[in-house]
């Protein structure tokens, strides 16, 4: 039955098709990367500041055309430190600590957001939070609405923290539509053997009803894996009979069958 059932999914794709699939998920994982970078660097630098540490209660991460503004917020849902990244992802071009309310459009994006995290917490979505990690919520505008990314972070070292991962498909009023799990769990990948050698490669497999590798995976790579010397991760599909593996030094997906 398994092998039929990775017949059927192979059948349903042709390689041509494979590649721009993988192309369109190599896209969606970099801007996720970049917006949960952002996140980083911004909240850090937010935590270093003495007289806002013990204020900050969120953060909104949003794109402007071509720059990314990320807003520290109280527990009044005021800003109280913003950062602007023009063409880079690793510092910011600006930053300023001036408590200022939020604009229209930032309402508008947090609202949505806690409308979505809101009702995400419901049983029936299972959304849990292994010990010793934590969620970070991504939220993208998309032509029907939004998406919210939920990615696991984690402060351990020597771990990278693929897995229990989620998409939730609202319309423009927040509503949630429809959603998923990528992985069926937490999948820690470990970055040094029990001997104390570091790895020099990562793997997972994925469920049949997921073939493809997720943005999800390569954003949460991008963020780990250099800090741990580490260029390339795989993921092998049972449904597709493939190997999908990202180099992170080319930013590139390579699909084999070996």
């Amino acid at each position: 039955i398994a092998s039929a059932l990775s017949g059927i999914a192979q059948d349903l794709f042709t390689e041509a098709q494979i590649k721009e699939k993988s192309d369109s998920i190599l896209n969606e994982g970099d801007l996720l990367y970049r917006y949960e970078k952002v996140a980083w660097v911004s909240t850090d630098i937010a935590l270093e500041n003495k007289k806002i540490k013990k204020k900050i209660r969120g953060y909104i991460t949003y794109q402007k055309n071509d720059t990314l503004i990320n807003i520290v917020l109280d527990k009044k849902e005021k800003c109280i430190f913003e950062s602007i990244f023009y063409d880079n992802h690793v510092s910011p071009d600006s930053t300023s600590f001036v408590n200022r309310e939020l604009t229209m459009y930032e309402q508008k994006l947090l609202k949505t957001k806690n409308k979505i995290i809101n009702q995400i917490a419901d049983k029936e979505y299972n959304v849990i939070c292994p010990r010793g990690f934590s969620l970070n919520f991504v939220l993208l505008p998309c032509d029907t609405g939004y998406k919210l990314y939920i990615l696991t972070g984690t402060h351990q070292t020597e771990v990278i923290p693929f897995g229990n991962d989620y998409i939730f498909q609202a319309d423009e009023e927040g509503k949630v539509l429809s959603w998923r799990k990528f992985h069926s769990r937490l999948i820690p990948a470990m970055t040094k053997m029990p001997d104390g050698a570091n790895v020099i490669s990562v793997m997972h497999s994925h469920l049949r009803s997921e073939p493809f590798i997720s943005a999800t995976d390569i954003c949460t790579f991008k963020l780990y894996g250099p800090l741990y010397g580490l260029n390339e991760f795989s993921v092998y599909s049972p449904a597709l009979s493939r190997y999908f593996t990202y180099n992170l030094a080319e930013d590139t997906i390579e699909i084999s069958e070996k």
